[in-house]
């Protein structure tokens, strides 16, 4: 960050809150100081507060992860005019890597505060209703598709597949499951709930 002092400041705001997200990982929420961020970005902890206390640039960098994660989803799912498809790659694309993804481990060392903030609560609100949303919209699809049948209203069944993927994301980074456990275990519901299975 100090080395492009030049730049425009919202360059500069983006490059501090990559530091915010790698000092995140390394040291995570409860154990994170202002200096952790001023190291990872090469500045002084002065230079940091110039942007914001580190409330402040945590929460940023939260919404920002939100955004990314939500995104990346919504496009993986966009490239499908078919139903089947749009589902294989939602779910695919919502489950963890392992216990390494930094994007899914950001997302989850934030959430714990939203049990005492309403700002955050707010934000991980919105994180849900946006996946829940996705899966709501490609279920609607394929029942007008001809492709799956429904027992129970879209919206219901999404939110479950979001709760479904919250509580294995936890066992992957963890380290108790493996990707492809998850996946398995996801399809098998969707299965179950579509008459479409997404792994065949």
């Amino acid at each position: 960050m100090a080395a492009k002092k030049g730049g425009s400041k919202e360059a500069r705001r983006a490059e501090l809150s990559r530091a915010v997200e790698r000092a995140l990982l390394a040291r995570g929420l409860e154990g994170l100081r202002l200096r952790d961020v001023a190291e990872e970005a090469g500045v002084t902890p002065a230079a940091v507060l110039y942007y914001g206390d580190l409330d402040t640039l945590v929460h940023s960098t939260y919404r920002q992860a939100i955004e990314r994660f939500s995104l990346e989803r919504e496009q993986a799912a966009d490239q499908f005019p078919d139903a089947r498809d749009k589902l294989t790659a939602c779910i695919d694309k919502g489950v963890a890597s392992g216990p390494e993804d930094a994007l899914t481990l950001l997302l989850f060392e934030y959430w714990p505060r939203s049990l005492r903030d309403a700002r955050v609560a707010a934000l991980d609100s919105a994180l849900t209703e946006r996946q829940v949303a996705v899966y709501a919209s490609i279920l609607v699809l394929g029942q007008a598709q001809g492709h799956f049948v429904l027992p129970d209203p879209p919206r219901q069944l999404a939110a479950s597949f979001v709760a479904l993927e919250d509580g294995y994301q936890m066992e992957i980074l963890a380290g108790r499951r493996s990707r492809a456990e998850v996946l398995r275990a996801i399809h098998a519901f969707a299965r179950a709930v579509t008459g479409y299975d997404p792994g065949q």
